[in-house]
Order: C-alpha cells, then sequence, then structure tokens
C-alpha cells in the first residue's frame, strides 16, 4: 500500500532575528535554547542561536512559532529521518 503525504505550504518569517514563525512543520524532530531542528516538506529545517524557545506549537496546522536570537538557518535532506521513521523489522530485512 503506498503511503500518501500531505504537502503543506512550508513559509519561514524572521523578524529581526529575534523571532520567526514557520508553517509546513511536519515534525519538531529536537529543540534546546542553541539549536532548533524541524522537519518540514522541503527538508530538515536547523536554527541555530541563543535563548531559543518554542513559544507555540500547533503540529495539526504545522505551525512553530520562535523567539530568541536567531544565528543561523539551515536546511538539509530528511531521508535519513524518513527512513528512520520505519519499522524495526522493516529495516532489518532490508
Amino acid at each position: 500500500m503506498e503511503e500518501k503525504m500531505n504537502i503543506c505550504p512550508h513559509r519561514l518569517t524572521i523578524e529581526n532575528r529575534g523571532s520567526g514563525t514557520m508553517t509546513g512543520i511536519r515534525e519538531v524532530v529536537s529543540f534546546d535554547e542553541n539549536q532548533v531542528v524541524l522537519d518540514t516538506d522541503m527538508g530538515l529545517l536547523t536554527l541555530k542561536g541563543k535563548d531559543l524557545h518554542v513559544s507555540r506549537l500547533t503540529l495539526e496546522k504545522g505551525e512553530v512559532d520562535l523567539n530568541g536570537n536567531i544565528e543561523s538557518i539551515t536546511y538539509s535532506s530528511n531521508e535519513a529521518l524518513r527512513r528512520s521513521g520505519e519499522s524495526l523489522i522493516s529495516r532489518l530485512f532490508k
């Protein structure tokens, strides 16, 4: 059975490097005060900085609001994350 994935519009808005709003978020992979990693349809989105806080998270709508001192934004492939979502049995018997 083929799995259909809903693609949400992805938008990233940063204001004065102090706050940001992101849409099209599938999952929060990890976060702490220095780094936030988000899974989007466009790849993994990594935001680095200081005193980062997720002020609003609505995964049903795919929205995240972030506050803090944002120093860098990086996109990378999310294929490894997608594969890690497979069951352990299916990964063992490939």
